[in-house]
């Protein structure tokens, strides 16, 4: 009998009642991408980080087989050595940053497939000695501000770069050129250890950062979203949880 694949998706909170249509559309951006990873044979549970203590959620998450880090607010700055008080700076979720920054130092360590969609990328690169850029100013093409949370989503084109086993999965499962889905006002700067290149956007900013020996994934755009190109989660989570690449790491 084969076991059911266990599937933690984490989220940053279950509730956000100063911004509701946020959070709804942050909650409907987890329903599909729990319905692709179901459809696709795994079993999912959905963490909350913001909403437990750490202890509970590395506890909940410890025996995954996968690991989902999805979007949310900003990582708070204190953990990548800069200040607060820069432009558009919400609030920020601490409990969350301490979990999820554990989880992906974890993955790394153990060789557990980690996938990082937007903040979850950025957590990925915090974790691992990297920094941000706190803002990409107004005017950004990675986000549409001033419209409506159902139009903020910007569209544009990364180019993936070869380097690494799932930097070359990536490039032969969706094409050297991938249309993205993308509502970002940070950045990776400086990589952490460890650490490639995976994709580029035509400004030049880090779109996809990939581990060099583990199976651990990040990109900044949202595969998940409804105007993403279909399939594309389903193929990032595959990259990551490639049989080969998983041995390998």
């Amino acid at each position: 009998m084969t076991t059911a694949r266990t599937l933690s998706i984490v989220t940053v909170t279950a509730h956000r009642p100063h911004a509701p249509e946020y959070h709804a559309y942050s909650t409907m951006l987890m329903r599909r991408a729990v319905a692709v990873s179901q459809a696709s044979g795994w079993t999912v549970e959905v963490v909350a980080a913001e909403d437990t203590s750490v202890v509970d959620t590395l506890a909940r998450t410890d025996r995954a087989d996968a690991v989902v880090l999805l979007g949310g607010e900003d990582i708070a700055p204190e953990y990548y050595g800069a200040a607060r008080g820069y432009r558009a700076e919400g609030r920020h979720a601490e409990r969350a940053d301490e979990a999820q920054l554990t989880i992906a130092r974890r993955a790394v360590d153990r060789g557990t497939p980690l996938l990082g969609i937007c903040r979850g990328h950025q957590i990925i690169n915090v974790a691992l000695g990297g920094t941000l850029v706190q803002d990409l100013g107004e005017g950004s093409a990675h986000r549409r501000d001033g419209e409506p949370i159902e139009r903020v989503m910007s569209t544009h084109d990364v180019e993936l770069t070869a380097g690494t086993p799932l930097a070359g999965s990536l490039i032969d499962r969706l094409g050297r050129v991938v249309s993205t889905q993308s509502a970002h006002h940070q950045a990776v700067a400086r990589l952490g250890s460890g650490l490639a290149v995976a994709a580029v956007a035509h400004d030049g900013l880090v779109e996809a950062i990939a581990h060099r020996e583990a199976p651990v994934l990040g990109v900044q755009w949202h595969p998940e979203d409804p105007g993403a190109v279909r399939g594309q989660f389903g193929a990032l989570l595959a990259v990551v949880t490639e049989p080969a690449l998983a041995v390998a790491a």
